[in-house]
């Protein structure tokens, strides 16, 4: 009863806490804004037919998106992800370095407005820097891919499908942002700020609030929303983001940020919408054609990217090689 209880609260937390996509406060607000273009469309039904297709919420895919959700609340409890984390260890290491080797003895910089506004704009930035290049290497990598591959498997897209991640591709993703955001901490701290103090942080945290209170869960979902090419030069929209989950090959390796599109543009992976277009997700080979389910059931989400990940490690001469060996 005990475990069954702290399954509970790990769930209701993904709801209540503003630090996830799927707290009820986005999911709100998420609707107030569907309904708006639901009435700038004309009305063409009606509106709960409309927000909640059959044909998208009872799709397997959907299905296994709460299992897969279910699976690493369960984890969570565990203390599997929690056992990962070290991003305190990063800054503090790090701030101890520079501090030893500097030629002067270190004195913390003064608060100012200034300096907190400065500290805020790194971070926020150091952030999403470091998802589009976490979510870049594991579509560019062979034996990340197959990892990355369980939440693009997705054939509908609903809120939930943000949790649907294999729980190897969260672990490293926390390691990468914890390096590289935690030696942006180093730096602010050292160069910067004397601290990190509460208000650096709190508005920092607001930024993430107002990116999901802005439509971050319609990136996830059946509802097109674009911003047009100017604004989509500098923030991903909804649209865009579905762009980078379609099976078609015009649409590869395009739209890896999260709230700032200017490192697509930075890096040549930027894909602008231009009008509706008509998609359809899931996974495709090279030359765009698509690609049966490969994770249709839990155990096949969970286990088969291991399979793949070490057959891409032990590369295409072993596998010849063996293949000649018969």
């Amino acid at each position: 009863m005990d475990i069954l209880n702290s399954i509970s609260a790990a769930v209701a937390q993904y709801f209540w806490d503003l630090d996830s996509r799927l707290a009820l406060l986005y999911l709100a607000v998420t609707v107030l804004m569907a309904f708006g273009i639901w009435i700038w469309r004309g009305r063409p039904e009606s509106f709960l037919t409309w927000l909640l297709p059959a044909a998208v919420y009872r799709h397997k895919s959907n299905i296994l998106d709460i299992k897969i959700f279910l699976f690493n609340a369960v984890l969570a409890v565990g203390g599997f992800f929690a056992a990962v984390s070290f991003a305190p260890l990063v800054p503090s290491s790090l701030l101890n370095l520079f501090v030893s080797l500097s030629p002067q003895p270190y004195v913390p910089a003064e608060f100012s407005w200034t300096r907190s506004a400065i500290a805020t704009v790194i971070m926020i930035l150091t952030l999403d820097f470091c998802k589009y290049w976490a979510h870049y290497i594991h579509h560019e990598h062979p034996a990340l891919w197959p990892f990355h591959a369980v939440h693009h498997s997705a054939e509908v897209l609903t809120p939930l499908t943000v949790a649907r991640v294999h729980p190897l591709f969260r672990i490293l993703q926390t390691i990468i942002v914890a390096v590289i955001v935690g030696a942006a901490q180093a730096v602010i701290l050292f160069a910067v700020m004397g601290h990190i103090d509460l208000l650096t942080i709190g508005s920092a945290n607001a930024g993430y609030v107002i990116f999901n209170m802005l439509g971050s869960n319609l990136r996830h979902s059946h509802i097109w929303l674009s911003y047009g090419p100017k604004w989509e030069h500098i923030f991903i929209s909804p649209a865009q983001h579905h762009i980078h989950h379609s099976s078609d090959k015009k649409h590869f390796k395009k739209n890896y940020g999260e709230v700032f599109a200017f490192w697509d543009w930075m890096f040549g992976t930027l894909y602008v919408t231009n009008g509706q277009e008509a998609l359809t997700f899931g996974i495709a080979d090279a030359d765009g054609n698509r690609i049966e389910q490969p994770h249709p059931t839990l155990r096949a989400a969970l286990l088969h990217p291991f399979v793949e990940s070490w057959e891409a490690l032990r590369g295409p001469k072993q596998v010849k090689k063996e293949v000649e060996a018969q």
